[in-house]
């Protein structure tokens, strides 16, 4: 499964943005799409995670009730809803695939990556 993202950029504090994931090759209902981001210097963090029918969501405590992901049948996609944002969202984001039903939050648990992109949040 190869993915490609998209959207994001520059958002002043306090504003919205959406990242889009679109999967080519076999996507199933079987299938687990997530979001992760890096900030500089630091380690690749999980953001959140869908079971590919939406029925499941998982959420890191640190964008709760800010960030929503959410399934996007007509275009065939994950997007990533990022509202309320602040200078620690400021990493570059990825979106990851894997098989199973489980919303794991390791990236070592999925095995798809997309190109990752940049959101940057200014002060």
């Amino acid at each position: 499964v190869q993915l490609q993202a998209s959207g994001g950029g520059l958002v002043q504090v306090g504003g919205s943005t959406n990242l889009s994931c679109e999967p080519s090759g076999r996507i199933f209902s079987g299938f687990i799409m997530a979001w992760f981001r890096q900030a500089p210097g630091k380690e690749r963090e999980f953001v959140a995670a869908l079971t590919w029918d939406g029925r499941r969501r998982r959420y890191a405590d640190s964008v709760k009730g800010r960030f929503t992901i959410s399934r996007d049948s007509a275009k065939n996609a994950v997007n990533l809803q990022m509202e309320s944002l602040i200078p620690e969202d400021t990493a570059v984001y990825y979106c990851a695939a894997r098989d199973g039903s489980l919303l794991y939050a390791s990236s070592d648990e999925y095995f798809s990556w997309g190109q990752g992109t940049q959101v940057t949040v200014s002060s």
